[in-house]
């Protein structure tokens, strides 16, 4: 693979249009362009601007190799427009140059292009892994982006330690171990780890809290573990044990559950009653597991089912997982995508980025025909041992599965659409009682929360048209040192000062944009707000802070300081007695004012309030927790993660490490002298 950046960028600037997707447009054949060709446009925007893109991309044009590749489209602040693919570069990039029959959405992207960036690959397969690569990366602004790529979690039986262990697992598999997924969600996977204890038996416990135990933990007492880490049960009992689970995780649940009947029966016979009521109950708890998990499927062992609804413009995809005959759940996406795209682009570009991460099953199972299926799926099974399928059945058990996830997708789509139609309501209503002049698309809420001044956290909550923004929560550790402790005028100072500073870094705002938002006066719409209807806005249209006329006065002074003025700011203040429906609010350059008690916009103002409460809590505690916990092993130089659990494993407690003679230290498996005298020295430099 080879990577060629242009830079020789021209010093237009042009005018930004809304946000829009990508346009996947088949492979062109060379062509001969022009400089004084005009292009065709027929949609109302400046011809200037998209000319003057035009010219930029057919710079890069000309030195263009035809093989397979990368581009990716810059605007003038550097900032990635765009990350496509193509099969022949010289060719798709001037498919963009020529001009004409262009759809709105691209001939926008054109008009904001300044520079471009090529990655040359060695086959077209390899371009759209790296595709969808940069795209997660990077998130471009007009590609369809996935919104939501966290890892999924799985079940782990392992194989590593002194008896099988199962858990929950996110991230890499470096554990050895039989991995069984994945799940939809955390609550499916602890829900069946529950399960599996109890029908098991299996240990959940770290291997340096079962290498320390005297006597059985309170899991063997409720019936919950069989106890291997004091000879309870013998090692070959609960290897089948362990065998078990396995099996059942396998898909072979229906073979595990007559095993269990047959020895429940021939304990009932021999009159050992409490054996055999053990049996019955793991018998229970297996089955509990297979209830609960819904749609189950007869011949298809292994399948992810994508199903694609769109209305109003909006799409939500519903994912479906079956392993080993079973349903693992399901989860609903709602990508970024421009509303002119076709379901098939829009799927197509999805299921690139969603096993961009993660190994793909078998058999894809789709409800539209995904563009370049058959490049996906050899994409796809290039990063596997075996070969991936992609489907759109139409008949059969498969069709009933899809149109299973698509009954599904349609119905997550339409109660997101009401809950965004109600959340709209609402933030008009806000911007209404708090004097704005236009409707708040981004509010950001900030709140403090410390004991005493110590572990002090300062946290900021977004909210916007689709409720909480979750990903563009920030937490801030309090770090002045010349703030008295338990000084929440100091603290809030510190947090919107930093946030603000980086914002104008990152994100500076033109004075008309800065005026736009202003506090008082009607004013033109924002340039920035015009630029696009549908990106979220990384400046605040509110600022709430949690607390009254001193709070505020400091939120006003931290941003004069920083520089920034037009951003609306009000302070919500609780009652006498702290009770909900009290508030007071305040904003400046009026007197402070109550809403009505049962109005719609109080209540969301609390809720906004109440959910900025508790991440600020939250954020603390977690904090204190890890001081709480805080190893002194950490102080060490040169000891690592490895070094630490080799002590500990060795050691099984700090207090022994501590007590520990430097011969002792030096003999633990993986330590070497030099850090035996490290740790030695560590603990004994007062003696």
């Amino acid at each position: 693979m080879s990577r060629r950046a242009l830079t020789d960028l021209p010093p237009d600037t042009f005018d930004d249009g809304r946000d829009a997707e990508r346009e996947d447009a088949a492979d062109e054949p060379e062509i001969g362009l022009s400089v004084d060709e005009s292009p065709e446009i027929d949609f109302d925007f400046e011809p200037g601007a998209v000319q003057a893109g035009t010219e930029v991309i057919r710079r890069f044009w000309s030195t263009l190799p035809s093989s397979p590749g990368v581009y990716r489209m810059f605007d003038h602040r550097g900032d990635v427009l765009y990350v496509g693919k193509a099969k022949n570069l010289k060719a798709r990039v001037g498919s963009y140059a020529r001009g004409q029959a262009h759809s709105n959405r691209i001939a926008r992207m054109i008009s904001q292009t300044a520079a471009m960036e090529f990655v040359t690959t060695a086959t077209e397969t390899e371009a759209l892994l790296l595709e969808a690569n940069l795209i997660k990366q990077l998130k471009p602004r007009f590609n369809v982006l996935m919104r939501d790529d966290k890892s999924f979690p799985y079940i782990l039986v392992t194989e590593d330690g002194p008896a099988p262990q199962i858990v929950k697992h996110r991230g890499a598999r470096r554990r050895k171990g039989n991995y069984y997924g994945p799940f939809a969600s955390v609550w499916a996977v602890n829900r069946t780890v529950n399960a599996l204890q109890r029908a098991f038996l299996l240990r959940t416990c770290t291997d340096s809290y079962y290498e320390n135990r005297t006597r059985p933990c309170l899991l063997f007492q409720i019936k919950r573990c069989s106890g291997p880490c004091t000879g309870e049960i013998a090692t070959q009992d609960y290897a089948a044990m362990a065998d078990s689970a396995r099996a059942f995780l396998a898909g072979k649940s229906n073979a595990v559950k007559d095993r269990m009947r047959t020895e429940m029966q021939a304990a009932s016979e021999a009159m050992e009653f409490e054996r055999a009521a053990r049996f019955r109950d793991r018998i229970a708890a297996l089955s509990a597991i297979q209830g609960v998990q819904g749609v189950n499927t007869q011949g298809v062992e292994e399948a992810d089912v994508f199903a694609l609804d769109e209305q109003a413009g909006q799409f939500c995809i519903e994912v479906f997982f079956f392993r080993n005959f079973q349903n693992w759940g399901n989860r609903a996406y709602f990508p970024k995508a421009d509303r002119t795209m076709s379901p098939d682009e829009v799927l197509g570009s999805f299921i690139g980025q969603f096993y961009d991460d993660k190994p793909a099953p078998r058999t894809v199972l789709t409800s539209h025909l995904v563009e370049d299926a058959e490049l996906v799926a050899a994409a796809l099974s290039s990063r596997v041992e075996y070969r991936v399928e992609i489907h759109r059945p139409s008949r059969g058990e498969r069709k009933n599965l899809v149109d299973y996830a698509q009954r599904n997708a349609k119905e997550a789509l339409a109660r997101r659409l009401a809950d965004t139609a109600s959340q709209g309501k609402l933030l008009t209503a806000l911007g209404q009682a708090f004097g704005l002049d236009r409707t708040p698309r981004r509010i950001e809420v900030y709140d403090n929360s410390h004991i005493s001044g110590t572990n002090a956290v300062g946290g900021m909550i977004v909210a916007g048209p689709t409720g909480f923004m979750k990903t563009h929560y920030r937490t801030f550790n309090i770090k002045s040192e010349e703030l008295t402790p338990g000084d929440d005028y100091g603290m809030m100072r510190e947090v919107l000062q930093r946030r603000f500073k980086r914002l104008v870094k990152e994100v500076p705002r033109t004075p008309q944009e800065a005026t736009a938002s202003g506090e008082g006066g009607a004013q033109d719409p924002a340039p920035a707000a015009a630029e696009d209807s549908e990106a979220f806005p990384a400046w605040p249209d509110l600022v709430l802070v949690d607390g009254g006329k001193g709070q505020l006065d400091a939120a006003r002074a931290a941003l004069d300081e920083v520089g920034v003025s037009g951003v609306p700011l009000v302070g919500v203040a609780k009652g006498r007695d702290r009770d909900a429906g009290r508030e007071t609010f305040f904003v400046p350059g009026r007197p402070a004012f109550k809403l009505p008690p049962r109005d719609p916009t109080l209540y969301f103002v609390q809720r906004l309030r109440d959910e900025a409460h508790r991440f600020a809590i939250g954020s603390h505690r977690a904090k204190r927790k890890r001081e709480m916990v805080k190893n002194p092993l950490d102080e060490i130089a040169g000891i690592g993660p490895s070094r630490k659990r080799a002590l500990l494993h060795h050691f099984g407690t700090v207090k022994a490490i501590e007590r520990a003679a430097f011969e002792d230290l030096a003999k633990t498996p993986g330590v070497n002298a030099a850090t035996a005298r490290a740790v030695y020295d560590f603990f004994h430099a007062g003696a």
